[in-house]
């Protein structure tokens, strides 16, 4: 009698879950029990950066894209929820598979939920204890939605734990986004390369920064003081500076373009993955306010200034190689400096971030289901 195959629902919105899925969907395909479905829903639209990851990461084009664009968060979680349903109606004995806490990750948890189709959270229990951030609130109930949770550190079980969450359902596998990164590591594009298709000269040695979150950009007195901050560090090392399209819609509503000269701050367009796996790899210091790339410069070992008051992601700071900063200009530039001048904090890197977390997902699922 054959063996009954389910299809495992597996869904993209933004650019940072590619790197978390694609793993796991190539785990998928190797399982004789378990079937991917890709669905993309849009919420990062631009056709040419979701190409690029796409092909970069070696992942199949979705089984379905739902287009669903750019909105205010109520606006994109339920058309996210309304395009979705279908898909998921059609699709054969499935389980959801969700990662992360983007608006499509909490949208299609609630449509399988209340579907009593089966959810799996990729990343569950990282907590800030900010609920301004809108991603806070997608976390928390995402995980409350969950029948699998499969987290990245151990300290997630604890806040899980704390929220009336079953330990049973809990399975700590390890980060996927660091398997992405160990598969991709020795196809990074050189710096040097990325900065000469920019027309920007290519130092021996910079640093690299990323703005994007709210906080920092949305508030132009911020804003000025941060890019301020980052030409004061770029008279001792240049500022590599990828600008998120919405940041640099900011900073052209500021008229603050001037302070991107070329020479202390080399502004970017938005870049690939294997570019700004360079850009990281080859860095003396990365500033950011991103969730990922904390975890990503402590698999690389390069130290990191999170410009952010909290983080979901302790044990980059506990561990790693991470450094809250928040928006203190004076902290920043002090710690910066230390770093340039000493290497700064080296950490190490957390338990099971090996590169095999994916397989441990899939067994999990498949014991399971």
């Amino acid at each position: 009698m054959p063996q009954k195959v389910r299809t495992v629902v597996c869904v993209v919105g933004a650019r940072p879950n590619y790197m978390k899925a694609a793993p796991i969907v190539a785990a998928l395909r190797t399982s004789p029990r378990l079937s991917p479905l890709l669905v993309h829903t849009g919420q990062h639209y631009d056709p040419d950066m979701n190409q690029t990851f796409f092909t970069e990461l070696g992942m199949p084009a979705p089984d379905a894209n739902l287009e669903v664009g750019s909105g205010s968060h109520a606006v994109q979680t339920a058309e996210v929820m309304i395009r979705f349903e279908p898909v998921l109606d059609a699709a054969p004995d499935p389980i959801v598979l969700v990662v992360g806490d983007v608006n499509s990750t909490i949208a299609c948890a609630l449509v399988a939920a209340k579907k009593g189709v089966p959810v799996v959270h990729v990343e569950a229990g990282l907590r800030s204890r900010d609920r301004t951030m809108p991603e806070e609130i997608n976390r928390v109930l995402t995980d409350q939605l969950s029948d699998l949770l499969f987290t990245t550190e151990r300290t997630a079980a604890a806040n899980l734990a704390a929220e009336g969450i079953d330990a049973g359902r809990v399975h700590f596998v390890g980060n996927v986004m660091i398997d992405t990164l160990i598969a991709n590591l020795p196809r990074a594009i050189a710096p040097a390369a990325t900065l000469a298709a920019a027309g920007l000269p290519a130092p021996d040695r910079f640093a690299v920064a990323t703005l994007h979150r709210p906080s920092n950009v949305d508030d132009q007195a911020v804003l000025r003081r941060l890019l301020g901050c980052l030409t004061e560090l770029g008279e001792t090392v240049p500022v590599v500076l990828p600008l998120h399209p919405r940041t640099r819609t900011r900073i052209e509503a500021a008229g603050l373009q001037a302070m991107l000269d070329g020479r202390r701050i080399l502004p970017l367009g938005p870049q690939g993955y294997l570019a700004m796996l360079g850009l990281m790899k080859a860095a003396r210091l990365v500033l950011t306010d991103s969730g990922g790339i904390q975890e990503e410069t402590t698999a690389l070992g390069i130290p990191c200034l999170t410009l952010r008051d909290n983080t979901e992601r302790p044990i980059t700071v506990a561990f790693g190689t991470n450094t809250l900063v928040g928006r203190d200009i004076a902290l920043i530039g002090a710690t910066a400096r230390e770093i340039l001048a000493t290497g700064g904090k080296t950490g190490r890197v957390p338990e099971f971030w090996d590169g095999r977390a994916a397989q441990r997902i899939v067994a999990v699922l498949e014991d399971c289901f």
